[in-house]
């Protein structure tokens, strides 16, 4: 498994996140999420998520995200209760998987993306990923977060 940075450059990279309370740069994902699946939202795409919190860990970064739905919009929360599901894999992993170069299935079959807690929203969340097509106007993100998954440095 390659890092989109080499790991001696990554966790230095990573360490303003790490010394931030995960509810400050959870609830800062939960605001970008809520704009970019804006319409998915509205279509009732994330009612699965209803008063359920999702832990996403970024192992080779060190940090953790907590995420949920409530009243209509992701939140951001800290790590006050147990996630009710976790995924966890590599800075890269989830770039292919935003820039769509992998889908969810062979990423978690192949172990590249671990899933732990609740099988059932496990699945769902992973269907949700798979399903979702970014809006058009996003594309110029998706293109550049496309180039930054492509990236590989020699020996990782």
């Amino acid at each position: 498994m390659s890092s989109v940075l080499p790991p001696r450059l990554l966790r230095p990279l990573s360490l303003p996140l790490r010394l931030m309370p995960t509810t400050f740069h959870s609830r800062a994902l939960a605001r970008i999420l809520n704009q970019v699946m804006k319409e998915a939202i509205a279509d009732g795409e994330l009612d699965f998520l209803e008063g359920r919190q999702v832990a996403i860990e970024i192992a080779d970064m060190g940090v953790r995200y907590r995420l949920g739905f409530e009243n209509g919009r992701i939140q951001g929360y800290g790590e006050q209760r147990p996630a009710d599901a976790s995924i966890a894999g590599d800075t890269r992993e989830f770039m292919m998987l935003a820039a769509r170069q992998e889908d969810a299935d062979t990423l978690f079959f192949q172990r590249r993306l671990r899933m732990s807690g609740s099988t059932e929203l496990g699945l769902y969340l992973k269907n949700f990923l798979d399903a979702f097509e970014p809006p058009e106007r996003w594309q110029p993100l998706t293109r550049a977060i496309d180039r930054m998954a492509g990236v590989r440095f020699p020996g990782h």
